[in-house]
């Protein structure tokens, strides 16, 4: 796979998959930019990237993409780089065991995870549609199987379970992405979501307690490599297979189904116009 310069934006690409997935477009020829929250790391894993790749080609933007004013600081930096955006991957995302309110007041999985992915997304729509094809990519989880929203309680107020928050925040991510590309058909630009896998990354390692411990004998015992867990974003991402494919939820590669409540529309358009409140959009 060539995608010479394609111009890609990954958030969450300092880390995990994002890091392999950013490393493996630019070393295929896409000019690359990372989007994460710590400079003096993001500098250094550009150093790492470009070594890997061959070429200077790649960038960082800072932002914390869990509070509003940090997506809107990476989305202007992003925007006075950039005249197009051939693909965005909307990768980053957290499991938070306590329930925390970021500084706008938003329980922080949903914040990071759902409404991170969804105002980038918004604020770089005219960037994507001034590209002659370019792609959305959200990856979800298969952790959304099971797991349910409540629209009148989308913050997980009532009752906290820091791997239900998670397991929802992913649904959301698959709601999104299927009322995404219903607003946006007819346009150059597609849009869909993935399950990585059980992936060994840092992933839960900001948890302490219990939750830290089962996520490092499982990663220990049944984890996929980064490597492996990548797979699916850079086919997404790059792959010619998929250039005219949207509003699809992939494993391993391939379009499977989500789980029945995911492609119940109401829920959907309501969940949209409840991120559109929360977000200022």
């Amino acid at each position: 796979m060539r995608i010479e310069g394609k111009e890609i934006v990954v958030t969450g690409g300092t880390d995990g998959i994002g890091k392999v997935a950013a490393a493996e477009l630019a070393k295929a020829g896409a000019n690359v930019t990372i989007v994460g929250r710590d400079g003096a790391k993001g500098e250094a894993v550009v150093r790492e990237l470009k070594a890997l790749a061959g070429h200077d080609r790649i960038g960082f933007v800072k932002g914390d993409l869990s509070v509003r004013s940090g997506v809107h600081a990476a989305v202007g930096a992003l925007t006075d780089r950039l005249a197009h955006i051939d693909v965005l991957l909307n990768n980053a995302g957290a499991l938070f065991q306590r329930r925390e309110l970021t500084q706008d007041g938003i329980e922080r999985t949903f914040a990071l995870n759902h409404l991170g992915y969804f105002l980038i997304t918004s604020l770089l729509m005219e960037r994507l549609k001034a590209s002659p094809a370019a792609r959305i990519v959200n990856v979800a989880s298969g952790a959304h199987a099971g797991a349910k929203l409540d629209l009148d309680d989308l913050q997980n107020e009532k009752n906290y379970s820091g791997w239900r928050a998670y397991q929802q925040s992913k649904l959301a991510n698959i709601y999104f992405t299927y009322e995404l590309a219903r607003r946006i058909e007819g346009t150059t630009v597609t849009a869909n979501c993935l399950h990585p896998g059980f992936v060994a990354t840092r992933f839960g390692d900001n948890n302490g307690g219990w939750l830290r411990t089962v996520f490092g004998v499982a990663k220990s015992l049944l984890a996929k490599t980064e490597a492996d867990g990548a797979q699916t974003s850079i086919y997404l991402a790059g792959s010619p297979d998929v250039a005219n494919v949207s509003g699809k939820y992939f494993d391993n590669c391939k379009a499977v189904r989500s789980s029945a409540v995911s492609y119940d529309e109401g829920i959907a358009r309501s969940l949209w116009l409840a991120s559109e409140q929360l977000t200022g959009q």
